[in-house]
């Protein structure tokens, strides 16, 4: 491991917005103080203090959107989560820095989402430039592997939004929404053509820079579980 690396992990796990999974067989976040937190059911009374509902962005990279989300919008709640700790040091910093109160994150596998938030826990999810995982559907943040986990811990009526730059994951999305009977409430294969339908997705992260520079389309769907 490189001395960046090393550098970054050791500062990550300083950081009082950065709760961490080790181990994947246990149940229980590490926060910077080096304790085992019982998170799951817990993020406001333990870590936001407000009531406010709490947004997930998942495999969040850097945080950028965690991090525009919470600028946008000081009266919610929002949490990166991703497994390289690597990436969330640099969102992580970015928030102690502006004094974003209202952005964590948590390195764990997103497939573990569940062992750490409570049903209903969650009001929203931004999937934002995942891996499409051209050659393995089945693990594809829309699959319907992960679906359930998703219905278990989002409140009744939760939004969850796909932006992304890949086709056939954007093409895999709609057609799972119509296979398992979800609600789309809204697909663009080029949200940049015309005005934005919505504030949030002027939000750009590193990857997507990159990806218009390229001179590739952004795409956006938004859908329901119920």
């Amino acid at each position: 491991m490189s001395k960046n690396k090393l550098y970054k992990f050791g500062q990550l796990a300083t950081f009082s917005n950065v709760y961490q999974n080790h181990r994947t067989d246990d149940d229980f976040v590490t926060d910077y103080r080096g304790e085992a937190v019982d998170i799951k059911g817990k993020w406001d009374a333990h870590h936001f203090q407000n009531g406010n509902p709490i947004t997930l962005e998942l495999a969040c990279g850097g945080g950028e959107y965690t991090l525009g989300l919470a600028r946008m919008y000081p009266n919610r709640n929002f949490i990166g989560i991703d497994i390289k700790g690597a990436r969330i040091w640099k969102g992580a910093r970015v928030a102690v820095a502006e004094s974003l109160d209202n952005a964590a994150f948590c390195r764990m596998r997103i497939d573990h989402i569940t062992k750490f938030f409570a049903p209903g826990e969650v009001a929203e999810v931004w999937i934002t430039f995942p891996d499409p995982f051209l050659k393995k559907a089945r693990r594809r943040l829309t699959s319907p592997m992960f679906l359930p986990r998703y219905r278990e811990v989002l409140q009744s009526g939760a939004k969850i939004n796909l932006k992304t730059d890949d086709p056939t994951l954007y093409e895999y999305t709609l057609e799972i929404i119509e296979s398992e009977n979800l609600i789309l409430e809204y697909h663009n294969d080029d949200i940049y053509a015309d005005e934005l339908p919505l504030p949030e997705l002027g939000i750009q992260t590193f990857y997507e820079a990159m990806h218009l520079e390229n001179k590739k389309t952004i795409k956006y769907v938004r859908f329901r579980l119920e």
